[in-house]
């Protein structure tokens, strides 16, 4: 199917969109930061990209602007469920702004993630 970069800092929740995308039949790679998130877009690339956003070392919205200025058609679904300072709709909007194409509310169903993949990975 696709190579699928998540970026995502909770673990619990990095390995499960993993196994459902990987049950999917997609490869997937994984990045615990946007840090190392782009570092592995630039070195491997992707067909889709899955970022948190707020995260440690590099947050969401400043990973998604770097993958954009790398590749301006790169598909990029933002998730996020808020924060303490800011909730969740207003980082999925300021992420919709930077260049995600799709955004999606955690908690995720796996319903919504793969139509959200399925769908963009359609557009191609």
């Amino acid at each position: 199917m696709a190579h699928i970069l998540i970026i995502e800092d909770d673990e619990v929740v990095r390995k499960l969109l993993r196994r459902i995308l990987e049950l999917d039949g997609h490869e997937v790679t994984v990045a615990e930061n946007g840090k190392i998130g782009v570092e592995l877009f630039r070195s491997h690339g992707s067909d889709l990209v899955i970022s948190d956003i707020i995260m440690p070392e590099m947050d969401g919205v400043e990973t998604i602007l770097n993958i954009r200025s790398d590749c301006p058609n790169a598909k990029i679904i933002a998730i996020s469920g808020g924060g303490p300072k800011v909730g969740a709709s207003t980082c999925l909007t300021l992420s919709k702004l930077v260049g995600a194409v799709t955004t999606l509310q955690k908690p995720v169903r796996r319903y919504e993630i793969i139509t959200a993949v399925n769908n963009l990975l359609r557009e191609a």
